[in-house]
């Protein structure tokens, strides 16, 4: 899946599309300004469309009962709000998938086209998130749906290399023969695509799971993402101006990962003013799940060449649902409630009740991204430009994650003495306030 698609001549002389950029390829190689305009119709096309399509979305829920009713707890609109927004969103990040499919722009010819595979997977979680969305699947069903789509993303062998980064030093190359039994050797290189496999299906699991669980106030998830999006097509661009010595045999996986990053910030930034607040129309879990696949397959895209290094960049900037998971995951543990048990403590509630009003929370929230974007970008860059090794970003990794999951445990603890010392000071101070009690 190589090399333009469809070679189409619009009459325009050559001399205008190199004034504005049109070619993403100099001299040198590969340029930003070029690439960007390359790529940029997919972003055109994916956010026109979600725009467009997603006023009939929700009126198609709306007259299908599929809405969400507030509960002034966890669940604060002041009236039924329609769900199924993922589908808009689906359906624009599609459309910037086919046009990339079938107009390439003038690029390099080593750049692939996206991976079948990631198309199967788009198509497993959102009808997966539909499903739950109409009829409140099981959260088995929910996992096996996203086990599928891991599954997409195996065969087409996005992600199955992100292990190799980790395990080559321990283990050497990938013809290392680690073992022998009956005449068959078992290399490194076999070990590493099982444990890539097994790595692709735990951030599927983890990502779709850790973007559903943030959208919980209008425009959260969707803002959030758009701002990701941003740092994923810059870790992207990055790459691409960096790559140096091609195989067209071989290809690679550049400019895929632009497409990607360009149709999924479309799609988001057309849905987002019908979702910021006050929402018209909310992501359901179709929408939810369908943006943390999308994120986990850049994220997974960083590393097709070993470059786990920036796989973790990628994870800096996806780190406010993580943050928000490992909170959760800790706080529900510590006062024994199910994993799937829902609950007010998550980060978005704590910034509420502490700013007091829903786009002010939310705006403190694209800041907090913003930041970890930024961070990860800095990081993949330094990285590149050969400032500092591997190593480096593994540490920068290990010490904002370590930070995290002790602000997570502290912050459990507290509310568990809290919860635990309420009922003893308010028998306190029943008795002390009561004169029939002295």
């Amino acid at each position: 899946m190589k090399g333009p698609a469809i070679d189409i001549d619009f009459g325009v002389d050559s001399a205008f599309f190199d004034f504005v950029g049109g070619s993403a390829i100099s001299d040198t190689g590969p340029t930003v300004t070029g690439l960007l305009n390359s790529y940029v119709p997919v972003f055109i096309i994916a956010f026109i469309v979600t725009i467009l399509v997603t006023p009939l979305i929700r009126r198609l829920a709306v007259s299908g009962g599929v809405v969400d009713k507030p509960d002034q707890q966890r669940k604060l609109h002041k009236f039924p709000i329609a769900y199924l927004g993922g589908l808009a969103v689906m359906i624009g990040i599609c459309a910037g998938l086919v046009y990339s499919y079938l107009v390439v722009p003038n690029v390099p010819v080593e750049y692939d086209l996206v991976p079948l595979g990631v198309l199967l997977g788009m198509f497993a979680i959102c009808i997966t998130g539909f499903m739950d969305d109409v009829w409140h699947w099981d959260p088995r069903l929910k996992i096996a749906g996203q086990l599928v789509a891991a599954a997409g993303l195996a065969i087409s062998d996005v992600g199955v290399k992100v292990a190799s980064g980790f395990l080559v030093p321990f283990f050497g190359m990938d013809d290392t023969v680690l073992f022998e039994i009956g005449g068959y050797m078992f290399q490194a290189g076999e070990l590493y695509y099982w444990v890539g496999t097994f790595l692709i299906a735990v951030f599927v699991i983890g990502g779709c799971n850790a973007a559903n669980l943030l959208d919980g106030l209008d425009g959260l998830l969707t803002g959030t993402t758009a701002i990701m999006s941003i740092g994923f097509l810059a870790i992207a661009i990055l790459m691409a101006v960096n790559e140096t010595g091609l195989n067209p045999d071989e290809g690679t996986l550049s400019g895929a990962r632009m497409v990607v990053a360009f149709a999924l910030l479309g799609g988001v930034l057309g849905f987002l003013p019908y979702n910021f607040n006050p929402a018209a129309i909310f992501l359901g879990d179709c929408g939810s799940l369908l943006i943390g696949y999308m994120c986990v397959v850049l994220i997974l895209m960083f590393g097709d060449a070993g470059q786990t290094h920036l796989v973790i960049a990628g994870l800096i900037i996806f780190s406010l649902p993580i943050m928000d998971t490992v909170l959760a995951i800790i706080r529900r543990k510590l006062n024994g409630l199910s994993m799937s048990e829902a609950d007010n403590g998550h980060i978005h509630h704590m910034v509420l009740r502490s700013v007091g009003s829903v786009k002010r929370a939310v705006l403190s929230l694209y800041c907090i991204t913003l930041l970890f974007t930024l961070s990860g970008v800095a990081l993949a860059w330094i990285f590149l430009a050969g400032v500092v090794q591997g190593r480096f970003v593994y540490a920068s990794f290990v010490v904002l994650f370590s930070f995290i999951s002790a602000m997570a445990i502290k912050t459990a603890r507290l509310k568990q003495w809290e919860s635990a010392t309420a009922p003893s000071l308010s028998e306190t101070s029943d008795k002390d306030g009561d004169p029939a009690s002295d």
